[in-house]
């Protein structure tokens, strides 16, 4: 008897996506206390509320300076110095909290970009492998391959990663 899920074809990617998944859970939980934080605080100030709510201080900081609410007196006057130390000390920090979360994302990044390198090396040596033995059973099998051998001989030979990452240097544009 089969079972209900046997009609269904199967997911490839389904592995891939539960690997990929249990990475990020991984690199989340590395992180450490002040990158949490750090993380928090960004995730809180890149939002459309914290926006309002810094549009919203301003504009009351200015209408109560400014003598526009009755009965409410004014304690920094126009050029408001207090409210440019308050947001440019704000800044400086928040900066700092974002450059911290940015230089964890980056090194994570940077972590991804050598995994990503080592697939796709690992990729090209599996089907330089396969390509070779492919030939050997063509030839064992009598099938004339003469005519494709010099467009595959690329191919079949093991890739030189530094001499590719030279090429790609020497040609790429300066920026």
């Amino acid at each position: 008897m089969m079972s209900p899920t046997s009609h269904e074809p199967a997911n490839p990617t389904k592995p891939n996506i539960e690997a990929i998944a249990k990475l990020e859970h991984a690199a989340l939980l590395r992180r450490t206390p002040t990158e949490r934080a750090s993380d928090a605080v960004t995730k809180m100030i890149g939002s459309t509320a914290f926006l309002l709510f810094q549009v919203l201080l301003v504009l009351t900081w200015s209408a109560i300076n400014l003598s526009l609410i009755p009965g409410v007196k004014a304690f920094d006057p126009f050029p408001f110095g207090i409210l440019a130390l308050v947001i440019s000390s704000e800044s400086v920090v928040l900066t700092i909290f974002v450059l911290i979360s940015q230089n964890r994302m980056a090194r994570q990044a940077e972590k991804r970009s050598h995994l990503d390198l080592q697939v796709g090396m690992l990729a090209e040596q599996e089907l330089t492998a396969m390509l070779q033995m492919q030939h050997k059973i063509c030839q064992r099998l009598g099938i004339d391959v003469e005519s494709a051998k010099h467009e595959l001989k690329g191919f079949s030979d093991a890739t030189d990663v530094g001499k590719l990452a030279s090429d790609l240097e020497d040609r790429l544009p300066d920026r």
